[in-house]
């Protein structure tokens, strides 16, 4: 394409401007010389690339594509997370790309940070969110293709009803804001992961927008073929393929709903339920998969869910909105965009109890609650409470078994 490649911080300076210096009434801004001029007027700065505490591919290529647009403006930019990275081709990802991360712990000084970043997110599904805010580090970009949430402000915000966030980042760096190099390493992998990024939000490019298939085919010329071959042929473990058929054993099917609990997980194991879902969604005459469980994370424990559906009518970020609520302080406790969602709903004081017995009827009363509010929001009635001796004995084995491994 067609391109001016001079430096992108006149283009920032210069946009709306016509030759002679006159401003230009009818050309508004592009996002691209938005972000050039934010960036050029934070330069030299150190700033956090926060994402999603358990970041997925779409996030982690955005937030390396930042930051290397970012270093053209001498910015220097740690990407962070909280969470795990847990599922396999996510693990494959950042070892075959060598992106580089710095997950959080306690002893990080988060005031060495000018401002964040907020990528594939706007601060409610990562727990750096609050800890920045304490920190008294301001917000100063959010891109993401999720639904609006409004719980951060930015000084640049692009988020747009999109494929994935992807795609908005090959848009900046097709207008300029980086020029890939096919001899650049870095920047062949760069592109790889975008394009790694893409196909896992579209699920292949299934549900791939316009947008998207010209972001790949941008893409494509500086693709390492081989390489995303290398990190989409990673085997799925043991554990999520026992979560998938613990998926399988509980699910409830009506009215095209196929709603599943799979008891109590570890935090390493937390990547397997939207796993569980996507195999879930397969299923013929169902168009709506909703799996969730309980993540245990030493002495914390949450419900954990994730929606997938393939019914074009139906708004997962609205679904799970309505069916599960907020918080007092007005924080949803689910969200999402086309086609996929996700929920978490901390337990709080009923965490960590160690009785068999309590461990058992704790995941009974949950799961029973999440699926009488699900199947509320569908309108029908929600399914009988199954015997102890069937749901309640196979949610106390897993519990059994991970407070041993725990031990």
């Amino acid at each position: 394409m067609s391109i001016d490649r001079r430096a992108f911080k006149e283009v920032g300076k210069e946009a709306g401007k016509e030759p002679g210096g006159k401003l230009a009434d009818a050309r508004p801004r592009s996002k691209a010389s938005e972000l050039a001029a934010l960036l050029e007027a934070h330069r030299g700065e150190k700033h956090a690339i926060v994402m999603q505490d358990y970041p997925d591919p779409d996030a982690l290529s955005s937030a390396w594509a930042h930051k290397m647009i970012a270093s053209r403006y001498a910015i220097d930019c740690d990407i962070v997370y909280e969470g795990r990275i847990s599922h396999q081709e996510n693990l494959a990802l950042v070892q075959l790309t060598d992106i580089e991360l710095v997950r959080y712990s306690d002893s990080e000084e988060l005031k060495r940070y000018q401002g964040t970043v907020f990528v594939d997110n706007q601060g409610t599904t990562a727990a750096l969110t609050d800890r920045f805010d304490a920190a008294g580090v301001k917000p100063l970009v959010i891109v993401d293709h999720h639904e609006r949430q409004d719980r951060i402000a930015a000084e640049f915000t692009d988020i747009r009803k999109i494929g994935a966030t992807a795609t908005i980042y090959t848009e900046y760096i097709r207008e300029g804001l980086l020029e890939l190099n096919k001899s650049d390493v870095q920047h062949v992998r760069l592109a790889t992961a975008l394009m790694h990024g893409l196909r896992s939000e579209t699920n292949g490019l299934v549900r791939a927008r316009a947008e998207e298939f010209d972001a790949a085919t941008f893409l494509t010329r500086f693709t390492d073929h081989s390489l995303l071959e290398d990190i989409l042929s990673v085997k799925r473990s043991k554990q999520v393929m026992d979560v998938i058929r613990q998926a399988l054993e509980n699910r409830e099917i009506r009215e095209s709903y196929s709603i599943s609990g799979v008891g109590y997980l570890r935090m390493e194991d937390r990547d397997s339920i939207p796993q569980a879902a996507d195999f879930l969604l397969t299923e013929e005459n169902v168009h709506t998969v909703i799996v969730y469980g309980i993540i245990i994370k030493s002495d914390r424990e949450m419900v954990v869910g994730s929606m997938r559906t393939n019914k074009v009518t139906l708004n997962p970020d609205e679904f799970l909105k309505e069916a599960l609520g907020a918080t007092e302080a007005g924080r949803y406790y689910g969200g999402g965009r086309r086609g996929a969602g996700g929920f978490e709903i901390p337990i709080g004081f009923l965490a960590a109890i160690k009785d068999d017995e309590l461990i058992r009827m704790k995941w009974q009363l949950y799961d029973e609650l999440i699926k009488k509010k699900l199947f509320a929001k569908i309108g029908v009635q929600p399914p009988v409470m199954r015997k102890e001796a069937n749901r309640g004995e196979g949610a106390r084995g897993e519990a059994g078994s991970l407070r041993a491994e725990e031990n």
